[in-house]
C-alpha cells in the first residue's frame, strides 16, 4: 500500500487519507482504556511508518495529557514540517466559567497551553471542538483569524456545527479578509448519517475538507455487541456510544458490514473505514488505535474497494435518527 495524500480543502496543504487521533492517548485517569507515553509511542512510529502524515488530537483529552504526549513521541522525534498537526478548543478546562469556550480570552489562552504541551511554535490546523449555541459568530471569527495572523496556527477549521453557522462563519471572515475555517470535523459512520442533511452538501459545494470522525462508530460497528464477550474496556464503559447507537438498525449495520467483511475475508472495522472513505468529498476520516495491529489494520482498509452492491447492503440497514438525533 502507498500512501496517497490529498489537498485539505481549499488550501495547498496535502494531507494523508488517513488522520490518527490522539484521543487513546493520554491518562487513565481519564478514560481507563487510553494508552500512556511508552505504549502510544510505537503506534505514532507505526502510523509515520505508514506514510501517516496527519495526527489530531485535543486540549481536553486527558486534560491536555493527549497533547503532551504527542508532543514527546511525535513533536520531538520528527522533523516538523514533515506532519500536519491539530488541535482543538471549547471544551472545559478549568471550573470557572471562561474556561471554556469560543470568547477571545479562553481561545488565546487555549492555543497557547496547547502549543506549549505540544512542544511547537505552531499547530497547523486549530480546530473549535463542542458546538456552543450562545457563541457569538463574529468573535470566534475574529479570534480565530488572529491567531492566524498571530502565527499560531497556519489554518483553522470546526467541529460538528450546524451548517448555517459553518456558512455564516465563512461570509463573515471574507467580508473581513481573515482566515476562513476550512474544515469539518463531523461524526460519520454507515450507522450515524446526519451530517449528510445539510453539513455535507455545504462542505461539497465549498469545497470545505472533510475529516469524518468516529468511522467505526467508538468501535460499535467492529463486532456485535449484543455479545457481551465482545465488549472492549472502551464500549464497556464509553456512555456517549451507549447513547447514540444500539438501536435496533444500529446493531443491523454492523450485521450487515460483517456480512460483507465475511465475504471479503477482512474485518468489520475494515469495512466500516472503507465505506466511510468511499462517500463523496470525505478528505482523511480520523480513526483511533490503541495497538499497532489495529494501526496496521485501518491501514489495510485503504486498500478494500467496495462494491457497489456491498454497499447497497450497508446502507439498507440504515434508519435515520430524528432531527437532532446524534451530533
Amino acid at each position: 500500500m502507498t500512501m496517497e495524500y490529498v489537498k485539505l480543502g481549499r488550501s495547498n496543504l496535502k494531507v494523508s487519507r488517513l488522520c490518527l487521533g490522539a484521543m487513546g492517548f493520554g491518562s487513565k485517569s481519564w478514560r481507563d482504556w487510553v494508552l500512556d507515553e511508552k505504549a502510544s509511542d510505537p503506534i505514532v512510529d507505526r502510523a509515520i511508518e505508514h506514510g501517516i502524515n496527519f495526527f489530531d488530537t485535543c486540549d481536553f483529552y486527558s486534560a491536555g495529557e493527549s497533547e503532551r504526549i504527542l508532543g514527546e513521541t511525535l513533536v520531538k522525534k520528527h522533523q516538523r514540517d514533515s506532519f500536519v498537526l491539530a488541535t482543538k478548543a471549547g471544551n472545559p478546562m478549568s471550573a470557572h466559567p471562561n474556561g471554556r469556550g469560543y470568547s477571545r480570552k479562553h481561545l488565546f489562552r487555549a492555543i497557547d497551553d496547547s502549543l506549549h504541551r505540544l512542544g511547537t511554535d505552531h499547530v497547523d490546523l486549530f480546530q473549535t471542538h463542542i458546538w456552543d449555541k450562545s457563541c457569538e459568530l463574529e468573535e470566534l471569527v475574529d479570534a480565530m483569524g488572529d491567531i492566524v495572523r498571530a502565527g499560531k496556527a497556519r489554518y483553522v477549521g470546526v467541529t460538528t456545527m450546524p451548517a448555517w453557522t459553518l456558512a455564516l462563519c465563512r461570509s463573515i471572515a471574507e467580508t473581513k479578509n481573515s482566515a476562513k475555517f476550512l474544515s469539518m470535523q463531523c461524526e460519520y459512520n454507515a450507522a450515524h448519517r446526519e451530517c449528510e442533511r445539510e453539513l455535507v452538501p455545504l462542505c461539497l459545494h465549498e469545497n470545505i475538507a472533510l475529516i469524518p470522525f468516529s468511522p467505526m462508530a467508538r468501535g460499535f460497528l467492529s463486532a456485535n455487541r449484543r455479545d457481551k464477550a465482545n465488549n472492549s474496556a472502551r464500549t464497556a464503559s464509553d456512555d456517549y456510544t451507549q447513547k447514540y447507537y444500539y438501536r435496533d438498525s444500529d446493531f443491523a449495520v454492523q450485521s450487515a458490514l460483517a456480512d460483507v467483511a465475511g465475504r471479503l475475508e477482512c474485518s468489520p472495522s475494515q469495512v466500516a473505514l472503507a465505506w466511510t472513505l468511499s462517500r463523496p468529498g470525505m478528505t482523511s476520516p480520523i480513526f483511533g488505535a490503541t495497538s499497532v495491529a489495529q494501526l496496521d489494520e485501518a491501514v489495510a482498509a485503504l486498500d478494500l474497494k467496495l462494491t457497489q452492491d456491498d454497499i447497497a447492503t450497508i446502507d439498507a440497514a440504515y434508519a435515520p435518527r430524528p432531527f437532532g438525533g446524534g451530533h
